[in-house]
């Protein structure tokens, strides 16, 4: 046997002895079901090989085992009149339905030492998950109607999440559905937006519009909804204002420069003499011929056009009911223009080619404050998407 199946085979077996290892720790750690899966997992493949044999008498125990926990759970829960309950029933006898599931492709599984087929008492759970999945929609469903009448505003969100899950486990029971609307629309917090510029500034009317168009700003909260203009049938829980408090732009500047470049660079070739003068051949009698390099220089006249704006705001928060502040966040954003633009007077090969791409023929006219200050709300929405993000109006 040569050097690599002698690996192979040891690899194999220190990878099946820690499989085997894994599963009896967690067997006598009580994670049966984390045992089942480990066995289950080894066994997919080859079930029948000797090797594995370990596994499959792993997986018989672990599963004895996890099915007498349950049924201990479940006698202990039955017992129990709190209809609180009803969801823990529910899911163990799911988990246990789930669990016959995943061994049931795999059977039968053979035990080599006694010559026997290892036993999984496999169970028809549907009725009683059915009886179990219908007394706990019942409950939550008769919780919601007799709560949500009387619910706050997070309570409402508390039965909304219980109303999700039973339409995860039920779907369209009885009038689930109208429910749910009830309680989203309970549980919402509507805000009025608005924008205030306390400067000295004209603000865009294009970017006014697009900082108050929430809807661009991609942002993903059930529970708030985001109104720039006054909707007279809607109750609305907070005031919520982009107030502008500085905007400064600074003078148009032109920033001139003279610049040297030297460099090296190739300027054909010459030959390779010898001792004597002769012209040196390579071993097919070829001339041999070396690159030629001279210096150039060049002096580069650079301009650069500059303007700045920065831009200052606050965001705050304003509870209806008690006019008190909620919270107040300060952002901000700056934006430069920078444009350069020259000449080179000598050997232009002194510059480098991405310089010199990036140096314009000519200077171009300043943007406008108006623009500058357009371009500074591009990123301030940013800034205020961030804020938005992980506000949270109700704790």
């Amino acid at each position: 046997m040569n050097n690599f199946f002698k690996v192979l085979i040891l690899a194999l077996l220190v990878t099946s002895c820690g499989g085997v290892k894994k599963t009896e720790t967690a067997i006598n750690s009580g994670n049966f079901d984390q045992a089942i899966d480990i066995a289950l997992s080894n066994l997919t493949s080859d079930k029948n090989a000797k090797r594995k044999q370990e596994y499959v008498v792993l997986l018989e125990d672990a599963f004895a085992k996890a099915v007498k926990e349950d049924q201990i759970v479940l006698k202990r829960l039955q017992s129990d009149p709190n209809p609180e309950v009803l969801e823990s029933i529910y899911e163990t006898l799911e988990r246990m339905e789930l669990r016959q599931g995943k061994i049931r492709p795999l059977l039968p599984l053979k035990i080599y030492s006694s010559g026997k087929t290892a036993n999984f008492e496999m169970q028809d759970y549907s009725k009683r998950i059915i009886t179990a999945r219908t007394k706990l929609s019942d409950h939550l469903l008769n919780k919601a109607k007799n709560s949500l009448s009387v619910a706050n505003t997070l309570q409402a969100r508390a039965i909304y999440d219980d109303l999700r899950y039973l339409n995860d486990i039920n779907p369209n029971y009885k009038d689930t559905n109208t429910l749910l609307e009830q309680a989203l629309e309970k549980g919402t917090d509507y805000v009025l937006v608005t924008l205030r510029n306390d400067t000295q500034q004209v603000i865009p009317q294009r970017l006014e519009e697009e900082l108050l168009n929430f809807s661009t700003y991609g942002l993903n909260d059930n529970w708030t909804i985001y109104h720039n203009k006054r909707n007279t049938s809607v109750y609305y829980d907070y005031d919520m204002g982009i107030n502008f408090r500085n905007i400064n732009i600074s003078p148009e500047q032109v920033l001139q420069k003279e610049l040297q470049r030297e460099k090296q660079v190739k300027d054909g070739f010459e030959y390779e003499l010898d001792s004597r003068g002769n012209v040196k051949k390579d071993s097919l009698g070829n001339d041999i011929k070396k690159d030629k390099f001279i210096t150039v220089k060049a002096t580069v006249f650079q301009s650069t056009q500059q303007k700045e704006v920065s831009v200052d705001a606050n965001i705050e928060i304003t509870n209806r009911l008690s006019g008190q502040l909620v919270d107040r966040f300060p952002v901000g954003s700056t934006f430069i223009f920078t444009y350069l633009y020259g000449s080179v007077n000598g050997d232009r090969r002194a510059v480098d080619n991405d310089y010199l791409q990036t140096l314009n023929p000519k200077a171009v006219p300043f943007p406008s404050n108006e623009q500058m200050i357009y371009d500074a709300g591009e990123d301030l929405k940013l800034r205020i998407k961030e804020v938005l993000t992980g506000l949270r109006f109700r704790r």
